[in-house]
């Protein structure tokens, strides 16, 4: 906001044109610089800097009167909208934009590439028969950390065989020349780049199947319908947060980012399950003659 008139504010942007800068969880780099290069391509006047951090130095960045949105793997609680309340005269808004699930990568010359949750919570506290180096994108503050300490581990360390890598693409490509190490890493990271349909997984590292959520024996892949129908056990939302009380960039972005037919579709070529998107399945039979 630019300094007061006689007749009010004076916003130095509108929905679709000016400059703001976000924080987003760098667990999703690849979707988001897809979701900005569109609305800019679309909004030629419009600029949004994005600051790719890990999840808790996002949620920070809150308090940072430049930042004007986050996006992160959760919402606020009680204790921060009202803080935040408190601070800005008005709560910001949040919601979910898409369903993320945490792909478990192997190296391409590995034959394991079928786990059961136990057999990941064993990797992650270290006590499991395979003898694996688990990569993760950092060691504290990431929110695929945050999943693995709350979700895998319930307040258990972590065992000594888990890495730090200084990303998601170094976990992906440590693993691609490592026989001995597997990765925890979301979704939106294994999309094969020179797929331009992104019909395909990245061909650097194999995708493991995980154990699925009520069925016996069944294994399956990190895939929309797998993650609409609970099916995949390691799913995380994906969140806005929103800084916001009038009709600037940031409505304007989040907007795009909610609309079927544009953010929508971007996250589905992602990978991710879309949250605005409605997602049917249906019964069918097939007969075969």
């Amino acid at each position: 906001m630019s300094c007061q008139s006689g007749n009010g504010p004076v916003y130095k942007d509108t929905l679709k044109s000016g400059t703001i800068h976000i924080s987003v969880d760098e667990s999703f780099k690849p979707v988001i610089d897809s979701q900005i290069k569109v609305f800019e391509s679309q909004n030629t006047d419009a600029k949004i800097i994005v600051h790719y951090k890990p999840e808790a130095e996002c949620l920070r960045d809150l308090n940072n009167d430049s930042t004007r949105m986050v996006i992160v793997t959760r919402g606020l609680t009680d204790e921060e909208a009202k803080t935040l309340s408190t601070k800005l005269f008005f709560t910001p808004v949040w919601g979910p934009l898409a369903y993320d699930a945490i792909a478990v990568v192997v190296n391409n010359q590995v034959r394991d590439s079928l786990f059961t949750m136990q057999d990941i919570r064993g990797m992650v506290k270290g006590i499991s028969g395979f003898k694996y180096k688990v990569l993760l994108d950092g060691t504290t503050a990431t929110s695929t950390v945050r999943y693995v300490v709350d979700s895998l581990l319930k307040g258990q360390p972590m065992g000594k065989n888990v890495v730090a890598a200084a990303s998601s693409e170094g976990v992906i490509d440590y693993v691609s020349k490592n026989t001995d190490a597997i990765g925890l890493v979301g979704v939106n990271w294994i999309g094969n780049k020179e797929d331009s349909t992104q019909l395909s997984f990245l061909q650097k590292v194999k995708i493991a199947k995980v154990e699925c959520l009520g069925c016996e024996g069944i294994y399956v892949d990190p895939v929309q319908y797998n993650i609409a129908a609970h099916r995949y056990p390691m799913v995380r939302p994906l969140y806005y947060i929103l800084k916001e009380n009038y009709q600037g960039l940031g409505s304007g972005f989040t907007n795009f980012l909610i609309n079927v037919d544009k953010g929508q579709r971007i996250f589905y070529r992602a990978y991710l399950l879309p949250a605005r998107n409605s997602f049917q399945v249906r019964p069918m039979d097939i007969k075969e003659e």
